[in-house]
């Protein structure tokens, strides 16, 4: 601790320089393989209230779907077919391979029907979450992200063995960073009863200050501007996101991204 405090108020870097190329290398592999397009021109940092999650339901079944289809609809996936499974009952299964006939990613594509349920993607929840919103929202983003990977058409950086350090980078990418950083460490998510009796907190494959770092390269991407960001972000996280702005805008691979991002307009 007295070392990261130390750390925090001096001009020493917030991260090493490995950690910070490798997240500036994964925002580019996001980039070329999933739309870039859309996360220029339709991709939204997701805020936790009701201007982006209105709407009430009384059954614990409906908000889940509420709140699975609003992320779905904000990570540019409302068209994919998937289907909502209580996770304390559901049963390890493989996953359909997704079959689109239009984009991976929209801002605009309509809701997918008419797909039988054997070929929807499993997206499952905890009904323990129904009364932590954030926490919910992060695991459905978290699991959009791993189906959205593995739909790439080249490794992810660092190879596969760093899989689930790159999906939560990728969650962060579709828009759900402030709800990541928020609940690192303390979101839970569904297991299958046949591999666990109840719901286990979520391990953090990357700590709160790899995911707000993320999220500040999101936002410098974007050109969100510090006042959007921060009323909504852990107070403890505040003062490491307006540093990690600054380093971010300063990183030579960040503009490299943000001048490949406008060459496409």
């Amino acid at each position: 601790m007295a070392g990261l405090f130390a750390r925090f108020f001096s001009r020493e870097p917030l991260l090493d320089a490995q950690s910070v190329q490798w997240l500036i290398d994964t925002y580019g592999w996001a980039l070329r393989n999933f739309d870039a397009a859309v996360f220029r021109d339709h991709t939204l940092l997701v805020q936790p209230n009701d201007r982006f999650f209105p709407g009430r339901v009384d059954s614990v079944e409906g908000m889940a779907a509420l709140i699975c289809e609003r992320v779905k609809g904000y990570a540019g996936i409302a068209h994919w077919p998937t289907r909502l499974l209580d996770g304390r009952q559901c049963q390890l299964e493989e996953a359909p391979r997704l079959r689109l006939a239009g984009p991976l990613r929209s801002g605009t594509a309509a809701v997918a029907e008419q797909v039988a349920a054997a070929e929807r993607l499993p997206i499952l929840y905890d009904p323990a979450l129904i009364n932590n919103p954030e926490a919910m929202i992060a695991s459905f983003a978290h699991t959009f992200a791993h189906y959205l990977g593995t739909m790439a058409g080249e490794p992810p950086p660092g190879g596969e063995e760093n899989w689930p350090h790159v999906t939560e980078v990728v969650a962060t990418f579709l828009g759900f960073g402030l709800l990541m950083a928020n609940s690192a460490f303390n979101v839970r998510i569904p297991r299958c009863g046949s591999c666990a009796p109840a719901p286990v907190d979520r391990q953090s494959f990357l700590s709160q200050h790899d995911m707000t770092y993320a999220l500040a390269i999101f936002c410098a991407l974007k050109g969100i501007p510090d006042r959007e960001v921060l009323p909504h972000l852990k107070g403890s996280l505040r003062g490491f996101y307006r540093r990690a702005v600054k380093e971010a805008e300063q990183n030579a691979g960040l503009q490299r991204l943000r001048q490949g991002l406008a060459a496409q307009r």
